[in-house]
């Protein structure tokens, strides 16, 4: 009995942690827009450059990646189900021979997993395809009218109406005994064009209004900025802390451009990353990246100081005067 009971509870715990799932960020790193097809099913129904599928709980993972510019291609991967709850990443871009593929990027249990981006399409995964869109049917009505006038020679008061059948066309003669004969003829043609498609068109959204206080106040400084809302400290803080959770400074990279392509940060937030990587490449790297997406540009030169030769400060300051 008790080893039935053991049993029982084995499978209960494990049939519970199975059904949490685990999530799955897909992202573009060049921007370009994609579906993400997991085991045949699209979890997406627009086309996005970031997205993220939460509680994946299938047992094989089948991924295949379809890009909205259909020159681009597709990309088909087989992905690894972890044994317990994480959060993984995975980068969309082209390898060296300039194919695109899908790359493993990083791996964190979800309770240490950072705060998703504003700009990430979260979608909880489903293994129901999305019902298909209902045609489309618009008809068009064009009517034309012409109307012509002449005087032929006079006589009796005279009226003649005809009717001609299809195409509506009707001839007005009248004499009013004055000597002018006058004749009207007037053509209604009315013709009816109806076209079907089977795919709805999404209208157009309404524009956002923009409040007067459009973007952050930061005391004490009233110079040009790169982007509108930096992240807040309790933001930045998870973020940090999940670029460090990985091994590899290639992956921290990765990580932190993942991270901070929908999200702005002041000069300070980008020495505080760029002091996290080991190796004088990638801080530089960073600091190429992150200078498009800092509030506060006219304080830029802060980051010189996480780096420790004066020829990356040469280059950056190069890089920053072709933008």
């Amino acid at each position: 009995m008790k080893k039935v009971i053991f049993t029982l509870l084995v499978a209960f715990y494990a049939v519970s942690a199975f059904a949490q799932g685990s999530n799955y960020i897909f992202f573009a790193e060049q921007g370009e827009q994609f579906f993400v097809i997991i085991n045949g099913i699209r979890q997406n129904e627009t086309p996005q450059t970031n997205v993220k599928v939460q509680n994946v709980n299938a047992m094989l993972l089948k991924v295949k990646i379809i890009f909205a510019d259909k020159a681009l291609g597709e990309v088909d991967k087989t992905l690894p189900v972890p044994e317990e709850t994480s959060e993984l990443t995975y980068n969309v871009r082209k390898d060296k021979n300039g194919q695109y593929v899908v790359k493993w990027m990083g791996q964190v249990p979800i309770a240490q997993a950072p705060p998703t981006p504003p700009a990430t399409t979260v979608i909880t995964y489903h293994t129901t395809p999305a019902p298909a869109p209902a045609p489309v049917t618009s008809t068009t009505i064009s009517t034309t009218t012409t109307t012509v006038g002449s005087t032929p020679a006079p006589g009796g008061v005279n009226v003649n109406v005809g009717v001609g059948v299809p195409g509506f066309g009707m001839n007005v003669n009248i004499n009013d005994g004055t000597g002018v004969f006058y004749e009207e003829n007037t053509s209604i043609t009315t013709t009816t064009t109806t076209t079907t498609t089977g795919t709805p068109v999404a209208p157009t959204p309404a524009p956002v209004p923009v409040p007067n206080n459009d973007h952050y106040i930061m005391p004490g400084y009233n110079g040009p900025i790169g982007c509108p809302w930096p992240m807040s400290p309790g933001d930045f803080e998870g973020a940090k802390a999940s670029i460090r959770n990985q091994s590899f400074s290639d992956t921290q990279l990765t990580i932190a451009k993942q991270i901070f392509t929908s999200n702005c940060l002041t000069s300070a937030q980008v020495k505080d990353i760029m002091l996290i990587f080991d190796f004088e490449g990638t801080r530089l790297d960073f600091a190429k990246f992150a200078y498009g997406r800092t509030f506060d540009l006219g304080n830029y030169y802060k980051v010189n100081d996480a780096f420790t030769f004066s020829s990356s400060v040469d280059e950056l300051n190069e890089y920053i005067t072709g933008q």
